[in-house]
């Protein structure tokens, strides 16, 4: 019924940027770019996300296209 998709961890990717590494780099030194660690991790994670999703459903993509989805 279910089948194996392991393309799907790139959605983590998002989750661990943006949630799981926070208690670490939630931090005002050091300063880059005169922003705060954070704000230039969040802005990081923002720019990282779209490509995770585009390689999740690029791996769906071609599942379907091989008949395996």
């Amino acid at each position: 019924m279910f089948r194996p998709r392991p393309h799907l961890l790139w959605l983590l990717v998002p989750f661990v940027l943006f949630l799981g590494a926070v208690p670490w780099v939630n931090r005002v030194d050091p300063v880059v770019l005169g922003l705060p660690f954070f704000f230039v991790w969040t802005l990081g994670a923002t720019v990282v996300t779209p490509f995770a999703v585009w390689f999740a459903w690029r791996g769906d993509r071609r599942l379907k296209r091989n008949g395996e989805g």
